[in-house]
C-alpha cells in the first residue's frame, strides 16, 4: 500500500468516526432529554406529595387548636361556674348565721 491509499482509508476512517460521533451525540442528547423530563415529573410529584403534606399538617394542627380552646374555654366557665356557686354557698351560709344569732323575735 503506498501513502495515497493510507491517507485514503485514514481520512474514509475519520470521516465515518465523525458521523459515528455525531450520532452518538443526538442519540445521547435525546436520552438526556428523556432523563431530563423525567427528573422534571419525579420532582413535580415530590413537590405535590409536599404540598399535601404540609396542607394536611396545618389541618391537623388548626384543629388542634380549636379542640385546645375549646376545652380551655370550657375549663374557664367551670371554674367560674364553680367560683360563683362557692359565693352563692357561702352568702347562703352568712345569711343562715345571721339569722341564727341575730333573732328579732
Amino acid at each position: 500500500m503506498n501513502n495515497k491509499k493510507i491517507c485514503a482509508i485514514l481520512i474514509a476512517f475519520a470521516a465515518l468516526a465523525a458521523l459515528n460521533g455525531t450520532a452518538f451525540a443526538q442519540e445521547s442528547s435525546g436520552v438526556k432529554q428523556d432523563a431530563k423530563a423525567v427528573g422534571h415529573g419525579v420532582a413535580n410529584g415530590a413537590r405535590d406529595v409536599g404540598h399535601a403534606t404540609k396542607h394536611v399538617a396545618v389541618k391537623v394542627g388548626h384543629a388542634g387548636k380549636e379542640a385546645g380552646l375549646g376545652i380551655g374555654h370550657g375549663a374557664k366557665k367551670a371554674g367560674i361556674a364553680v367560683g360563683h356557686g362557692a359565693r352563692d354557698g357561702w352568702n347562703a351560709t352568712r345569711h343562715a348565721v345571721k339569722h341564727v344569732f341575730h333573732k328579732d323575735d
